[in-house]
């Protein structure tokens, strides 16, 4: 019986992880979208493009 009760309790607490877990997944993703739209938003240009620049010169991608 107690075996029982504990699969139970574990199956139950499982269900109610999940269901608050994709909330917050959204809620998580909606934040970070937030985040990087308004970092692109206000970022000077040319930082932008060294970034990039660097990021191509790092995986050895001929870019010049």
């Amino acid at each position: 019986m107690q075996n029982q009760s504990t699969t139970q309790d574990a199956v139950q607490l499982s269900t109610q992880t999940s269901s608050l877990s994709k909330p917050l997944q959204i809620a998580c993703a909606l934040l970070l979208g937030c985040v990087i739209l308004y970092g692109v938003g206000f970022v000077n240009a040319a930082v932008v493009h060294n970034a990039a620049h660097d990021i191509r010169h790092a995986q050895a991608f001929p870019c010049h």
